[in-house]
This record gives structure tokens, C-alpha cells and sequence, in this order.
């Protein structure tokens, strides 16, 4: 199995740099890649005490960000070094200030997992989540370093729990520790004979608390709501779109606020989406001299702010349920006390799950079932605010899995 495997990363490696030449985010992992070696060797020196963190993509960075932060904050003299997989975590962080050094990961091949961990040689890593590379935690066994993975999920689906998993079952084991968000994972894990593991919650209910103490604060979407209802549509994709562009539409005439952030937001996409649009549309990148309070819908063609934007929203759709890409993080609204609906495929997500049984989270299946969700929160406050709050609470309730990660590091 090693040897098919080695091989495979070898063949993956190939096709990567042809589809390279037709697509433009696989270019830019394949060419930051080529540059990974480089950058480390300019900027990391032998006698250098480093750590390391490593995520797939933005979202496992923002869930890492915590702990990141409070590592940065105590290994003051130590250089960080950052690694993503996937060109959607690299380009929006890659001039973080939590890290000394943010390059792409190289593919797992065994000599680039030797020559990466010769130039950098960290005192402890840290992989959040998943993105468990095989030889790379192999080779960091081998060299009796520290390494964690934290807000870990497992499910019975996964290659480690099936016959020809047993490459990624022995990368678990380069692991010192393991924290894990729920009791199903931490038994599955026993069953591997994995004992080393903490139930210690997920991060990401950390992370989003910290907005709270943030200044959300944007002149021009206070200025665009007006004081009227606001319904926010984040992180959308076109099977979600195809469902409330139609709501919007029918509720044209309506003294509501809607505003749309895309997941992609390329010109052609978003010129699909305004086109369709009957009420009168703003696009962000075009706001300056306009008078914003007089639109209806302001669509976000740019990133960063959604954030902040859901503290302005009196209720909220988080997108990717209704396809097949994956929800996006519904506990950025939930923080602010919003009531959220999603679509219909979120059960590998457990906090949706959670927060359809427990919170205030409304799954919808058709266009049908979408108006009726968003027509009784728009025409009964008391139940909008009652939604809100059970979200809010449930993101309290289950903070504070940074303090047992963090306290299990520093001891």
C-alpha cells in the first residue's frame, strides 16, 4: 500500500501541473508550491525555533486562528511557519500576522516530507482538522517531534475506518495527541486502539465569540439598511441562488433589506446573479457616489466582510446546503443572535444538526418551504428574536475548547 500510495502523489503531482495550464486556482497552488523550498531556506535558519501549523484552507485556519494566536502571543521569540494546501487558504492569508512564514504545503512524497522538515524543523506542530498526510507524520514519528491535531471529526465513512485504509491509519498515529469535537469521534478512535485523544469541542465556537470583541462597525451597510429588515444570503452558490433570487423578487415591493455575498464572486457570476434581479441592485464594487440607502439588494463582488455584515442582519441564509459543495460556517451569524435557514444537506456538519434540534437553524428543501421559513421570521418578530437568541446561546454554551488545547501545549 505504501508503494501504490507514493506513487499515486507522484502521478497526482503530473496531472496537476497540466490541469495547471487550463485552470487558474490550480496554477496557483502548483506554482506556489515550486516556491515552498525557497521561501523557508531565505527565511528560516538552523539555530531558528520554530513552530508549525497547517490547514487545508481558510476555513480549518479560521478555526485554528485561536489557539494560533495565543501560541504567537506566548513563544514570542519563536518563528511561525504556515502552511495551506489549498490556494483559497494561501491567497486571502498569506500576509497573516500570526505566522513569520506562510507557504503552500509540497505534496506528500517522502523526500519533500525530509527536506521540509530538515529546513524547519519545528519544536511542535499543529494540523487542524483533517489534511493528515501520511508521510509527512510519518517522518515526524520518526523524529520523535511533537505534533497535535486539533478540532478533529471523524466519521465511519473515512478511509481510516475502512479495509485499504490502513497508510492514514498509521498517520494518526504521528500524532502526540488528539482532540476531537464530539464523542462519536473520540470512539472511533478507540477503536483504532487511538487512546491519546480529548473531547475538548470544536475551535471554530471560539473563534467566532472573538467577533463579538471586534469593532463590526461599516459605515456603508448601516447606511444601505436604514433601520428596515435585513435579510443577509453568505457564502452563496448558485443552486442556493436559484431559490432566493425568486423570494427577492416576489418581494420586491417589501420594506426589506437584502444583501447577497457569493462564495465566488467572478465578474461573470456576479453579473449572472444582478441580471436576474427585478428590485433595484448595487454591487459593492460600485457604491462610491452612489446614494446606497436608495437600493434594495447590495451584492458583495469582494471578501472579508461577511463577518461584520451578519452583525447588520435580522436574519440570515447561509449558502452551500443546497448543493453539493458544503454548508458554509452558520455559527458567524449565530454569534449575533441571528436566525438561520439552510439547506437540506448539512448532516455532515454537526453543529447544523445540532442546531436544527436544539437552536435556531430552519432546513429547507425547495423554494416552497423557503418562503414559508422566511415569511414567518419577516412577519413575526417575537419568533425572529426568539430564534436568534437559542443560536446565540448554543455558540456560548460550547465555547472553550482553546483553553484545553492551549493548556494541554503549555503544561
Amino acid at each position: 500500500m505504501d508503494i501504490l500510495y507514493n506513487i499515486g502523489i507522484y502521478i497526482i503531482g503530473f496531472h496537476l501541473k497540466l490541469m495547471a495550464l487550463f485552470n487558474h486556482k490550480i496554477k496557483l497552488g502548483v506554482d506556489g508550491r515550486s516556491q515552498t523550498f525557497k521561501k523557508l531556506q531565505e527565511q528560516i535558519k538552523e539555530n531558528d525555533d520554530v513552530l508549525w501549523f497547517h490547514c487545508a484552507s481558510l476555513g480549518e485556519y479560521e478555526q485554528g486562528l485561536p489557539v494560533f494566536k495565543v501560541l504567537r502571543a506566548h513563544y514570542k521569540t519563536y518563528k511561525i511557519v504556515l502552511t495551506f494546501f489549498s490556494p483559497s487558504g494561501y491567497e486571502i492569508r498569506k500576509n497573516t500576522n500570526v505566522a513569520d512564514v506562510v507557504v503552500y504545503l509540497p505534496l506528500d512524497t517522502k523526500h519533500n516530507a525530509r527536506k521540509f522538515l530538515d529546513i524547519v524543523h519545528p519544536k511542535f506542530t499543529v494540523f487542524v482538522k483533517y489534511d493528515i498526510w501520511p508521510n509527512y507524520l510519518r517522518e515526524v514519528k520518526k523524529r520523535n517531534l511533537r505534533a497535535i491535531l486539533i478540532s478533529a471529526s471523524f466519521r465511519t465513512s473515512q478511509s481510516y475506518f475502512r479495509f485499504y485504509g490502513s497508510r492514514t491509519r498509521k498517520a494518526l498515529l504521528g500524532f502526540e495527541h488528539i482532540f476531537v469535537q464530539n464523542e462519536t469521534s473520540r470512539v472511533l478512535l478507540e477503536s483504532l486502539n487511538i487512546k491519546n485523544v480529548t473531547i475538548s469541542g470544536d475551535t471554530r465556537y471560539d473563534r467566532v465569540s472573538q467577533q463579538l470583541e471586534q469593532d463590526n462597525t461599516l459605515d456603508f451597510i448601516a447606511e444601505f439598511k436604514q433601520h428596515k429588515t435585513c435579510l443577509v444570503f453568505g457564502s452563496s452558490w448558485p443552486q442556493d441562488e436559484a431559490l432566493f433570487v425568486q423570494y427577492i423578487n416576489e418581494n420586491a415591493s417589501k420594506e426589506v433589506k437584502y444583501i447577497i455575498a457569493p462564495h465566488n464572486i467572478k465578474a461573470n457570476q456576479i453579473e449572472n446573479l444582478t441580471r436576474k434581479l427585478i428590485p433595484k441592485t448595487l454591487l459593492f464594487s460600485e457604491k462610491e457616489n452612489k446614494d446606497i440607502s436608495k437600493y434594495s439588494v447590495f451584492i458583495m463582488d469582494t471578501i472579508g466582510l461577511l463577518g461584520k455584515i451578519y452583525s447588520y442582519a435580522d436574519m440570515a441564509y447561509v449558502g452551500g446546503g443546497m448543493g453539493t459543495k458544503g454548508l458554509h460556517n452558520i455559527l458567524e451569524p449565530a454569534v449575533f443572535g441571528v436566525p438561520i435557514v439552510i439547506g437540506k444537506n448539512y448532516r455532515k456538519f454537526p453543529e447544523a444538526v445540532h442546531m436544527i434540534e436544539e437552536a435556531g437553524v430552519i432546513s429547507i428543501s425547495n423554494y416552497s418551504e423557503l418562503k414559508q421559513a422566511f415569511d414567518t421570521l419577516f412577519e413575526n418578530k417575537t419568533e425572529r428574536q426568539r430564534l436568534g437568541a437559542l443560536n446565540k446561546t448554543f455558540v456560548d454554551k460550547n465555547k472553550g475548547a482553546i483553553h484545553k488545547i492551549v493548556n494541554y501545549l503549555l503544561q
